[in-house]
């Protein structure tokens, strides 16, 4: 069970090309990832959701993000919700959410 536990699968379409940089000595690639919902509201509209998610892949995963994923792309991905904070220029505090991906799968090209 211990894989249950702060465990994350996601479905979506790359916001943005992933932006490769390098971070104590390991690759690290950053991107966005949106998933979308989509339902019946009471007036029997269809209505559809989108949320966007912070995503981090380290090491080798990261060169093979930065090389074959694009804007639009759709991906799997299982990983890990964290949460950091840091103090902006104004002095005040900001909080982030972000998925660490342990595994990935590229299922397609854009939308």
């Amino acid at each position: 069970m211990k894989s249950l536990r702060n465990s994350v699968h996601l479905i979506g379409n790359l916001g943005m090309d992933p932006k490769v940089i390098e971070a104590n000595g390991k690759k690290l690639a950053k991107f966005s990832l949106a998933t979308s919902d989509t339902y019946k509201n009471q007036n029997g509209e269809k209505v559809t959701e989108t949320q966007w998610h912070n995503l981090i892949i380290w090491g080798k995963l990261a060169d093979v993000a930065g090389k074959y994923l694009k804007k639009g792309n759709q991906i799997a991905v299982e990983g890990k919700l964290t949460n950091r904070e840091y103090e902006d220029k104004e002095g005040h505090r900001k909080f982030f959410t972000e998925i660490v991906v342990n595994d990935m799968v590229m299922l397609g090209g854009a939308k």
